[in-house]
């Protein structure tokens, strides 16, 4: 379950109703979850219970998706199937897998997403966007000068812009929903003790008694 509590229909704000019916259809989200891509959509029902922040999403995704943009949605949707794997967001790395195979990335590149590194079916821009989202995700911000002339010598400055905006912005997606464990990041935490072989979790301090 979210962490936080869903809108119900009747509770949710006009525009939050007009996206509801757009992914939901008549039923009430709260009642009958799913989408037509397969999430259960708490991500919207959750949100929801600020209609700024909902409404900001929203636009969010009509920025990127807006024809108006000049970075290519290849490189994009590269960038945000980049940050869903390195973020470890499951619904972000799934929902973009789709993505960028309908823009047209090969299954070969979707499938070497995780190791991008070592693949050697990526365009030297492909690559450098790579290395930017990680620099963005991985490393916080931290961008040597060389990503940046890399970027810079098949990119406009826009394009880069508009690129740095996408990326982090579903790089704060991504956190979201892992924390408040919505659509596919509802997931308990991996990081818990192991017990031993007995079953314990006493410490070593046992074997020098």
């Amino acid at each position: 379950m979210p962490r936080l509590r869903e809108v119900p229909r009747s509770e949710v704000h006009p525009f939050g109703e007009v996206m509801y019916g757009l992914l939901f259809g008549d039923r009430d989200p709260t009642v009958e979850p799913g989408t037509a891509s397969g999430t259960p959509g708490d991500w919207w029902s959750v949100t929801a219970l600020s209609p700024d922040a909902f409404d900001h999403i929203a636009g969010g995704i009509q920025y990127y998706r807006s024809p108006d943009r000049q970075i290519s949605p290849v490189l994009r949707e590269l960038g945000q199937l980049r940050v869903g794997w390195a973020r470890s967001s499951l619904f972000v790395y799934s929902q973009h897998c789709k993505a960028a195979r309908d823009v047209g990335l090969t299954n070969e590149q979707v499938d070497a997403i995780p190791h991008w590194q070592v693949a050697d079916c990526f365009t030297p821009i492909q690559r450098a966007v790579l290395a930017y989202v990680d620099c963005l995700v991985l490393q916080g911000g931290r961008v040597p000068d060389g990503v940046i002339a890399a970027l810079k010598a098949e990119l406009s400055e826009v394009e880069i812009l508009e690129l740095t905006y996408i990326t982090t912005t579903y790089d704060m997606y991504g956190i979201i929903s892992k924390a408040l464990h919505l659509e596919y990041d509802n997931v308990e935490d991996p990081m818990q003790e192991v017990p031993d072989l007995d079953g314990n979790c006493a410490g070593l301090e046992r074997f020098a008694q």
